[in-house]
């Protein structure tokens, strides 16, 4: 059979398995990119978190901390988009490459990236940034390359070994 015809014989409830984790995450990213979730309507349950969790910070201090906080969400928020983009596509499509299957989820991570910033152009209290796509890429990058090197080693310790 080839993989044209097992293609054929997936559901529908296969296909919105495969995709939904997809659509999910676009959706939770639109959702983030309103003007309501701007910096300036974050920076105050930010604060309230961090300092729940790790006691008072400073008035001088915080727009760092805030900062860093946005922007490892981003980080972090991305890597999960690709991942979620990378595990669809190796259900999808015929079994290949690795490769073929990260480009691909780079790909859509990208696309994703760059309408966000773009949207955000459009808000009054957004800023829509190269610099920010750069980012969000770079998360999808370091996840599925972790993902590239467990499978690597998983392989690796599956192989017989000489004596």
């Amino acid at each position: 059979m080839s993989s044209s015809d097992a293609g054929s014989d997936r559901g529908l409830k296969y296909w919105v398995i495969v995709w939904a984790p997809v659509l999910a995450m676009i959706t939770a990213i639109a959702i983030e990119s309103t003007s309501w979730l701007g910096s300036d309507h974050t920076s105050g349950p930010l604060r309230t978190a961090w300092e729940f969790i790790f006691g008072r910070v400073s008035d001088a201090a915080w727009p760092a901390i805030h900062h860093t906080l946005r922007k490892t969400g981003h980080f972090v928020g991305y890597g999960l988009l690709g991942l979620t983009w990378l595990r669809a596509w190796r259900m999808t499509l015929a079994a290949g490459s690795f490769l073929r299957d990260a480009l691909l989820a780079m790909a859509g991570t990208v696309l994703v990236a760059s309408a966000d910033e773009w949207h955000q152009t459009y808000l009054p209290n957004r800023t829509g940034r190269w610099q920010d796509v750069a980012l969000d890429s770079s998360g999808a990058v370091v996840l599925l390359a972790g993902v590239w090197v467990v499978a690597q080693f998983r392989a690796h310790r599956r192989l017989p070994h000489a004596v």
